[in-house]
């Protein structure tokens, strides 16, 4: 098939070049210059562990181009995918303006009876609302498809590979038929749904998972209150098949491009109709309060941290992927700065983009040695091999205090007992004093 995706985002990229990947001809069409200058020489603009191997070698192949011609994209495409963003706006709702002029510029655009694709994070009744907009511009029917991601950054390609599941809500038969066509090869479950079932699906999902987060957090704090391990307790729980073992691992938050506004939009829906949706409100204080929980557990036990060199170790919000959104380390370090600590911070991958987001209010290493020098206490924000992996007695060496807040869980426990001097404060569990 001759598909046009509309986006060269997270989504977009990562579709395109798994759907080119599995023999379709894909043009990715983006308004952005650069961007579309930088894929035609084979790099990728994000980073994502695979994508960009999958894009030489499609390119290659001549199953894969990049333009920023909608008139060169749309000339021949059988299927237009939109992938375009939808942030979070000021009241809490999806922010439409990208896809509304996206629909805009495709009305120019459309000369025949069309399907469209709508694969961005979208309210119930967007997919209505575009087509009718497409419509009363280019004067052809549209057929209308919701056909929303799940993808999780720093494996989109599998999660794209090897879906889960693929919806396709569509309220006509044959355009919900050629885009399960479309996956075909992918051989993964199709669920199939009317429209508004397919956006609500996306947002219920993404709640259910940030609010079985936020819950975890809250058994951690239990935990920690009355001597349990969280660790232990989630592994038990995640053994029922009715709870699953999946986003039961107790830190400081969840945080990137998804959960925190896909949260806020389902409430803002909830409220638009009238359903008030406690628990939503309640998954979201939750995430605000943990999300500073190792500075509180700082001032705790430094009595305030003014002067004190606090190195912290990740910045993205989650490993491979360099993103920043809604990263829990940008609220750490408003708060360590605000009470006077200095802030040496280290991530392999995503301090190009924390400088764009938090500035110069803190340090940047090049090394986690060079992060943790002479620090009094470390924090450990993101999970990244490199740190899970470290040795944490040569680490404390370097340290003025051997004082760590594991906000993650990562260490080896194992690593820890073994040093000769040392103080572990991890999430939901007794700390390890030595």
């Amino acid at each position: 098939m001759n598909i046009a995706v509309l986006g060269t985002g997270y989504v977009g990229l990562s579709t395109g070049v798994c759907l080119s990947q599995i023999g379709h001809h894909v043009t990715c069409i983006d308004i952005n210059e650069q961007k579309i200058n930088q894929l035609l020489q084979g790099i990728s603009p994000i980073y994502e562990p695979g994508l960009e191997d999958l894009l030489t070698a499609n390119m290659g192949a001549g199953r894969l181009h990049f333009t920023t011609s909608l008139s060169e994209a749309l000339a021949n495409a059988e299927i237009i995918v939109v992938a375009v963003g939808t942030p979070q706006g000021d009241d809490g709702a999806a922010d439409l303006s990208y896809l509304v002029q996206a629909a805009k510029d495709l009305s120019a655009y459309i000369t025949r009876d069309t399907i469209v694709v709508i694969k961005s994070t979208v309210p119930v009744g967007t997919n209505d609302f575009v087509k009718k907009m497409i419509e009363d511009q280019c004067g052809f029917p549209v057929k209308m498809v919701s056909n929303p991601e799940f993808l999780r950054q720093g494996s989109a390609i599998e999660d794209t590979m090897k879906a889960d599941r693929i919806i396709i809500g569509s309220e006509n038969a044959e355009a919900s038929g050629k885009i399960r066509d479309m996956y075909q090869p992918l051989n993964v479950p199709v669920i199939l749904t009317s429209t508004r079932s397919a956006e609500m699906i996306k947002y219920a999902s993404n709640a259910f998972l940030a609010t079985k987060i936020s819950y975890i957090n809250e058994i951690a704090n239990l935990c920690e209150a009355v001597g349990a391990d969280v660790t232990d307790v989630a592994k038990g729980m995640g053994k029922d098949k009715r709870i699953g073992e999946a986003f039961l691992n107790a830190g400081i938050g969840y945080g990137g491009s998804c959960f925190p506004k896909d949260v806020k939009a389902l409430l803002h829906t909830a409220g638009l109709n009238g359903v008030e949706f406690p628990l939503l409100k309640e998954t979201i204080a939750i995430n605000e309060y943990q999300r500073k929980l190792l500075v509180t557990k700082a001032v705790k036990r430094f009595g305030g941290l003014k002067g004190k060199k606090i190195a912290m170790l990740g910045l993205a919000f989650k490993p491979e992927t360099d993103d920043m959104r809604e990263a829990p380390s940008i609220p750490i370090s408003e708060a360590l700065t605000v009470l006077g600590a200095e802030v040496v911070a280290y991530d392999p991958v995503a301090a190009d983009n924390a400088r764009k987001v938090i500035g110069d209010k803190i340090k940047y290493a090049g090394s986690i040695d060079e992060a943790i020098f002479e620090a009094d206490a470390v924090f450990i924000l993101t999970e990244w091999n490199e740190i899970k992996n470290l040795d944490v007695a040569k680490m404390v060496g370097k340290m003025k205090e051997p004082i760590i807040f594991d906000g993650r869980n990562c260490l080896s426990e194992e690593k820890i007992r073994a040093c000769s001097s040392v103080e572990y404060y991890p999430i939901g569990k007794p700390p390890i004093i030595i």
